[in-house]
């Protein structure tokens, strides 16, 4: 396939398959796997990493509402699609596109309940994150609720950890993980049946495994994110340069003149910038583009679609290849560096970025 795009984020399907059976084979063998692939799959393009997600025998695909659930189903998905955050003004767009959603208040219950429509729910508790879920003293209401709506069917009872990578706070999901339990066994007591229950994410199957329950969500670990070696980034991101110039000592460089040069420098333009998600604080020496395998400084101030890179050390020229991130520029150590998380950095890539698939 002949690419005529200069940037590319290149998604390596093996390494994704890797990583989820990896973190399978931590499970027991009918532990159901929620693939996590909100946010564009956190930016790895949702329909192609659902596509791959589902042969690979995920029992169901988490986003984050109507919108990216619809965009997945009309592409040929079957597996359940679970809605995180339904809202109240998309339910004819979730029921024709047969989605499942999350039911974290009262509001939602009644509301999707009246519609009086056959409709796949998954029951959700706050434990102690503080964010979205019923409390865990609301179990009597739901019940009684339910009683009047026997079209919503129960999938699952889920939580959210807030805390499963800092093994500081171990006691903290333990807590959470005590309240999971007595909520799951209260509801499932009181409907007389037996409800898949799932609270793990990634950290959460690394650090907790024993209380892996019926179900987990896996989502950046799929993606390559994790302090176990075993899982390997999926994405290397590349550009190109655009343009080589020489420039004199004193020169200056970028927005606000905020590079001054203290020697003759050559130096190189990418077409890629914070409209692309390259965020504006890897400025002025902070970030670096890798060519010809050296660690190239980002120098000035990074624009909307490009940025500016000393080539020193390189034979670079216009048209080579540079890689923004990948093995020799990790999204972790960027995330490091900018004090955030690679979540962020994943999800903030723009879609027009092209993204290519290899098996």
């Amino acid at each position: 396939m002949k690419i005529l795009h200069d940037t590319i984020l290149e998604v390596n399907l093996i390494k994704l398959t890797n990583n989820f059976n990896y973190l399978k084979s931590k499970l027991k063998p009918d532990t159901k796997i929620i693939a996590v692939v909100k946010a564009y799959a956190y930016g790895h393009g949702d329909i192609s990493i659902a596509s791959h997600l589902e042969k690979m025998g995920a029992h169901a695909l988490w986003v984050a509402d109507f919108e990216e659930g619809t965009r997945i189903r009309k592409s040929g998905i079957k597996i359940p699609i679970i809605i995180a955050n339904p809202g109240l003004k998309s339910a004819k767009k979730i029921i024709d596109y047969k989605l499942d959603v999350v039911i974290y208040n009262y509001q939602l219950l009644h509301h999707y309940g009246k519609l009086d429509k056959e409709i796949n729910i998954h029951i959700k508790f706050n434990t102690g994150m503080n964010r979205y879920g019923f409390e865990s003293n609301e179990v009597d209401g739901i019940l009684a609720d339910l009683q009047k709506y026997p079209k919503l069917k129960i999938q699952s009872i889920c939580s959210h950890l807030a805390a499963s990578d800092k093994r500081t706070e171990d006691s903290f999901t333990n807590s959470q993980f005590k309240v999971f339990e007595d909520v799951s066994n209260l509801l499932s007591t009181g409907l007389n049946q037996l409800i898949d229950r799932h609270i793990l994410n990634t950290n959460g199957l690394l650090n907790f495994p024993n209380k892996e329950y019926e179900m987990v969500r896996l989502g950046i670990g799929l993606y390559g994110i994790s302090n176990d070696n075993n899982i390997k980034q999926i994405s290397t991101l590349k550009s190109v340069i655009s343009q080589v110039r020489t420039i004199k000592k004193g020169s200056k460089v970028g927005y606000e003149a905020a590079f001054l040069a203290k020697e003759d420098m050559v130096i190189g333009v990418v077409p890629f910038g914070y409209a692309d998600g390259l965020n504006r604080k890897l400025s002025s020496k902070n970030g670096v583009i890798i060519v010809q395998n050296i660690a190239c400084p980002i120098i000035g101030k990074i624009s909307m679609d490009s940025c500016m890179i000393n080539l020193e050390g390189t034979t670079a020229k216009t048209g080579d290849e540079v890689i923004i991130f990948g093995e020799e520029n990790t999204i972790s150590s960027i995330a490091k560096k900018l004090s955030t998380i690679p979540y962020e950095l994943f999800s903030s890539l723009n879609r027009r970025i092209k993204r290519v698939y290899s098996c």
